[in-house]
């Protein structure tokens, strides 16, 4: 397969479109990361994302549109709970992602067989774009080899999918960089499922309590059943082995401990005071644009012959709990505690 690279323009945005509608594959950007699309209404279609990426066929996919109306026009859900119109109100369009009853229309390569589905309308103007050029709602997980980072450039998808799918779109790195928040609005409760740029507090803000999944700081149970994506698997790792480090003493355990293949995923204080080569996602107190980077370092971790890459850890609250959530799956939750030592 020739998978063609198209610009942000009317044109490659309508020929995009097309092949959407048709049943293909397609990169496309959002404000959080490329997303692998195809129409959410086809099962072949969707079967076809887990087949280039080598995606478990268990893990649910997100379906992306360009309006709030689409959720009604399209029977995409059976019913939309008071609390999840009130989030939609305020953070639509944007970074989070609703899960609800699932409706009639949802295939079940959507839901991966649940009875529900999760529901985003993506903040970036080009996807919505091609999703109203497409006419269909689509689903969309990462557009990457599953389990490695996620694609924040449209030079990321084509490394991992040149041959995989029909086209990319680039428009442009992400802004936010992480995935989207996604909480369940099923329950009496909400439950928060997976941080991302839209954070608990903010949710909390607008609904009250919600809760936080067990799984989104912990690993999840082999035999449960994910409910969101990024839930039960290894996710978001690069090819060299990741240790996340909590706790004062950072950079005296990596100098000590750090072999002449490792690297360190830091911050800017830390690179001089380092005596092994230093990957900084930016500033001590920037933890916005450490999310915007992480997926980007980790792939220049790759190119760079690392063995071991040991990760300073973030605290686990405000846009940090995003952040270590993705760390912690990129190290296959091997961390050590400076503290127990």
């Amino acid at each position: 397969m020739n998978t063609l690279l198209l610009c942000d323009n009317e044109n490659d945005i309508k020929q995009a479109g097309e092949i959407l509608r048709n049943g293909g594959l397609v990169g496309i950007p959002t404000e959080t990361v490329y997303g692998l699309a195809a129409n959410a209404l086809d099962g072949a279609a969707v079967a076809g994302i887990f087949k280039a990426k080598g995606r478990p066929m268990d893990n649910p996919l997100i379906v992306h549109i360009a309006e709030i109306g689409d959720i009604e026009r399209f029977n995409l859900v059976a019913d939309f709970p008071k609390k999840a119109k009130l989030l939609a109100e305020r953070f639509w369009s944007g970074p989070l992602t609703m899960i609800m009853p699932k409706g009639s229309a949802i295939p079940d390569e959507v839901s991966a067989g649940l009875d529900t589905v999760a529901i985003r309308f993506p903040e970036h103007k080009t996807a919505q774009a091609i999703i109203k050029a497409a006419g269909v709602p689509l689903a969309a997980p990462s557009a990457n080899i599953s389990g490695s980072p996620s694609p924040t450039s449209a030079a990321h998808v084509m490394n991992d999918l040149n041959g995989r799918i029909d086209a990319v779109v680039d428009g442009g790195e992400c802004r936010v960089g992480l995935e989207s928040t996604v909480i369940t609005m099923v329950p009496d409760k909400p439950r928060l499922l997976r941080p991302g740029g839209i954070t608990v507090e903010q949710i909390e803000s607008v609904i009250g309590a919600v809760d936080v999944d067990d799984a989104v700081l912990n690993q999840l149970d082999e035999n449960a059943k994910a409910a969101s994506p990024g839930m039960k698997y290894k996710h978001y790792a690069p090819k060299a082995r990741v240790i996340l480090v909590r706790g004062e003493g950072y950079i005296d355990y990596v100098n000590k401990n750090a072999g002449k293949n490792d690297a360190a995923l830091c911050y800017n204080e830390d690179v001089e005071e380092l005596n092994v080569r230093s990957f900084s996602l930016g500033n001590s107190e920037d933890i916005d644009i450490q999310a915007q980077k992480l997926f980007d370092r980790l792939r220049q971790i790759d190119g760079e012959n690392v063995k071991t890459v040991y990760a300073r850890c973030p605290k686990p609250d405000g846009v940090g709990m995003a952040l270590y959530n993705r760390l912690i799956r990129a190290a296959g939750f091997e961390v050590i505690d400076l503290e127990k030592l």
